[in-house]
């Protein structure tokens, strides 16, 4: 069974093992361990509903790849604020963004104490570099800005890394309003990369597995249409290919030239003039 359940005696009294979290169950989803049962079940139920989940996760996972591979190795950015970072997997921020640059300051920010204690124990940084990691929410920006400049240098160009997270703000214009927080505060030639799952015509099991994880788990996860989604760039300098499916995302090439199957994960990454 995951690691999680294997000492309860140590489980940190702000985790609740009674109710699925979106962080346990993506790690379930990516092949982690660090999950519960009520986790595993819940994630087989959304997958039930919605088999295109592990696609979607991966997707997602390796869009944040190819788009710290890209700022770390084409754009020069060294300075990396991943927000709601999620239970540590396979090609970190971090480890992506010092294996080609190992000077790159990496701040991680979360609030969910699973995610903290093996943030702390496994995120380690290069000896040129820096990793740090903040307790915080993305409901209050101020807090995770404050906390990263500690670590980060908010005269030079920051990735402001908000992946699979601004989906639960239940508010549109709340969730537009902290990322324009937050990108206000860096400076010029700092990149915003960002992921949201949608809602559009055709995508009926994907709305019913949200709707599923949302009578059963926490946080609440909010579906936004494309065209929200791409909102969050306003002001910006969108890259190429623009908002699309993280799949098809400046993606591998494929034999056949083909590109990958889209999947109901949106994303994108722009610069700020």
């Amino acid at each position: 069974m995951a690691d999680a359940t294997s000492t309860p005696d140590r489980v940190s009294p702000r985790i609740d093992t009674t109710v699925p979290h979106s962080a346990r169950m993506w790690d379930y989803w990516l092949g982690g361990k660090n999950y519960y049962e009520v986790d595993q079940a819940a994630g087989d139920q959304v997958r039930s509903i919605h088999p295109g989940i592990l696609d979607y996760a991966r997707a997602d996972r390796a869009f944040l790849g190819r788009a710290v591979g890209h700022l770390a190795g084409e754009v020069g950015i060294r300075q990396f604020l991943d927000i709601g970072t999620g239970l540590p997997t396979t090609d970190n921020t971090h480890e992506v963004a010092q294996r080609i640059a190992p000077r790159s300051r990496i701040v991680y920010t979360d609030n969910d104490p699973i995610v903290l204690a093996h943030a702390r124990a496994l995120l380690t940084s290069t000896p040129e570099g820096a990793t740090d990691y903040l307790d915080a929410d993305l409901h209050d920006p101020d807090t995770i800005l404050e906390g990263a400049a500690r670590t980060l240098d908010f005269s030079q160009p920051i990735a402001v890394m908000l992946l699979g997270i601004v989906m639960f703000v239940e508010d549109t214009e709340r969730a537009h309003a902290i990322v324009r927080r937050l990108m206000d505060a860096v400076p010029s030639g700092s990149h915003l990369v960002l992921s949201h799952t949608i809602t559009a015509p055709g995508l009926s099991d994907v709305d019913a597995a949200v709707e599923f994880w949302n009578s059963v788990g926490t946080p609440k996860l909010h579906q936004r249409t494309p065209q929200e989604v791409e909102r969050f760039f306003d002001g910006l300098e969108l890259l190429e290919p623009g908002v699309v499916s993280c799949s098809r995302w400046r993606p591998e090439p494929s034999p056949t030239g083909e590109l990958p199957d889209e999947v109901a994960f949106y994303c994108g990454v722009a610069r700020k003039p």
